[in-house]
């Protein structure tokens, strides 16, 4: 997840040599049914669950059922998937930064996130708590730290380069343990962007909730769909944009 390497540092006038620790970073190949359907960069880490949650949380798959195989081997990951039309989408390049290429938004298309869930405003003081006590991110200031959390605790926590990714690897880990979404809430380090947005609803999570702020089109996205999103959540304050009634006292 993090590397040592050399640089050169200036202090007031002076100039040293000096040894930091950085992010790793890699390319991931998506073979999908024989063809290439991406090339993410990504951290080392979570490479099986990124996967899964990329394919779920872009409506390829709506389940791990439909998985026949998942093979990786270095930089290269190929999958066979049950519904071969799905499978048929254009090739394309996941950036660590912002996602890469964005789904068109047919309002008409958006999912509809069926929950009743609602979350007290304690866990989510707690939840981003816990998410913002990342060594890897102390130690590089590179990473966003991400979680997937049920009923006060975290089924799985992600450090990633791009926070689209991580909210893909804690999808990933929630499918493989078979995490009822509409019950599950995130706490994010980064913000919520028009992506994030789309892929919380396609899972069916409820609330994202972040350090930082939101997007636009983020909130017009969770306006239709019904998605809870608080940013700001830092000690004891947040902003609550969309979908407010979920979260109580």
């Amino acid at each position: 997840m993090k590397k040592d390497c050399s640089c050169l540092r200036l202090e007031e006038e002076s100039w040293t040599r000096a040894s930091c620790q950085i992010a790793e970073e890699m390319p991931l190949s998506i073979f999908l049914n024989g063809r290439h359907l991406a090339t993410a960069m990504i951290s080392p880490e979570m490479k099986e669950e990124f996967l899964l949650g990329h394919l779920f949380s872009e409506g390829i798959i709506s389940g791990l059922e439909e998985v026949e195989s998942l093979e990786l081997e270095g930089n290269v990951a190929r999958v066979i998937v049950s519904s071969p039309a799905k499978a048929r989408l254009p090739r394309r390049l996941i950036v660590s930064g912002c996602g890469g290429s964005p789904s068109f938004l047919d309002p008409s298309r958006l999912p509809v996130i069926p929950s009743e869930l609602k979350i007290g405003k304690e866990e989510i003081f707690l939840a981003m708590k816990a998410v913002s006590q990342s060594e890897v991110h102390r130690a590089t200031g590179g990473v966003h730290s991400l979680g997937l959390f049920l009923e006060g605790r975290a089924l799985c926590l992600a450090e990633e380069i791009g926070r689209h990714n991580a909210l893909d690897k804690v999808i990933g880990r929630g499918l493989k343990l078979g995490a009822s979404f509409g019950r599950t809430y995130v706490a994010s380090t980064g913000r919520i962007s028009s992506e994030m947005a789309l892929k919380a609803s396609r899972a069916g999570i409820p609330l994202t909730a972040s350090r930082g702020a939101a997007t636009s089109l983020a909130l017009e996205i969770a306006e239709k769909t019904g998605l809870t999103i608080a940013g700001f959540v830092r000690g004891r304050s947040m902003s609550v944009y969309t979908n407010p009634w979920r979260i109580v006292e």
